[in-house]
């Protein structure tokens, strides 16, 4: 079963998380091997997506947002994009789109930024709005402050997270084809860290005490090699790399997989093509087909079901999905 585990480092300002996707994430390819136009993904793309969803889970259960986390990266190279959503509860889904040829090693600077073109988004989208509000968007280059190109996401996302929470975190991610897992330590702020006046108060030795707390913690968690944590159980690693330390651990939780299309998304996006566009479509294929990339599932609109969309009658199409 997928599990979620929170952890504190009793007396020292360091926190952690682990997670292992091991159900959830076999979902995510096992739809996606099944889906007959576009079939599995390559090797490359499972494991990139694989850690993307990992983290994402990490980063989601790591603040306090009553709103979908949606991380994205994309570029130049033949992975045009790859997203992962997960909501609060952590569901989730995930999906990728390929065009050309991938090796079976390619970095990910070959699949997503060639030309150092390559981004990485992460999106805060509330689930209710405020009028006028908008979701919010951090977007950082897969490239470090010297415009070098980063081979790891995991380096990737540590850049992020210094950039937008100013806070030292470290991050290892793994994935194969059964489990996407994910390590994070990072350092706690301190009470107002973020008031320049409070900083200019703080005593350097307290200071250099807490850097250090976080430093050694942060290379016993570096040192963790991905067969073993893709391959051992949660407790065997938290024993294994912190046996000197007191850990307060929490309940774990579950992560789950779940899609949030539905017939109400499909009949908006038709409408927004306009009824001219639809019009064509029905008279050169009959119906209007719209898949979810994320799940699989198909959804068909005959032409009574698209006039009842531009009419405002409720529809269900004929929606089926091989996968429930």
């Amino acid at each position: 079963m997928s599990q979620l585990h929170k952890f504190l480092f009793d007396g020292l300002p360091v926190r952690g998380m682990l997670v292992q996707l091991t159900d959830v994430w076999q979902e995510v390819l096992q739809r996606r091997a099944d889906n007959l136009e576009t079939g599995a993904y390559p090797e490359p793309v499972r494991h990139l997506l694989g850690e993307m969803t990992a983290a994402a889970v990490l980063m989601q259960s790591n603040i306090k947002f009553n709103g979908a986390l949606v991380m994205q990266i994309f570029g130049d190279g033949p992975l045009k994009l790859a997203v992962v959503e997960v909501n609060p509860d952590l569901s989730l889904r995930a999906t990728a789109k390929v065009v050309g040829t991938l090796r079976d090693n390619s970095s990910l600077p070959e699949m997503v930024n060639v030309n150092n073109e390559g981004r990485c988004a992460i999106t805060l989208d509330p689930l209710s709005k405020l009028p006028g509000q908008q979701p919010y968007q951090g977007v950082v280059p897969l490239f470090d402050d010297q415009r070098n190109k980063l081979d790891k996401f995991s380096d990737v996302l540590q850049h992020y997270m210094l950039q937008s929470e100013q806070l030292d975190t470290t991050l290892v991610l793994a994935a194969n084809d059964t489990t996407a897992a994910g390590l994070l330590i990072q350092r706690l702020p301190l009470k107002g860290e973020g008031n320049l006046a409070a900083k200019a108060s703080m005593e350097d030795e307290d200071e250099i005490g807490r850097n250090e707390d976080y430093n050694r913690i942060s290379i016993l968690a570096a040192s963790l090699k991905p067969g073993e944590l893709l391959g051992l159980d949660a407790e065997t690693i938290l024993r294994r790399l912190f046996w000197e330390e007191t850990l307060v651990r929490f309940e774990p939780l579950t992560p789950k997989f779940a899609c949030s299309c539905s017939n109400e998304r499909v009949s908006n996006m038709i409408r927004s093509l306009g009824s001219d566009e639809v019009e064509s479509i029905l008279a050169e294929r009959g119906n209007v087909e719209v898949g979810c990339d994320f799940c699989g599932r198909q959804y068909r609109y005959d032409a009574v079901d698209a006039a009842q969309i531009f009419t405002g009658v409720p529809t269900a199409g004929s929606g089926t999905s091989s996968l429930q």
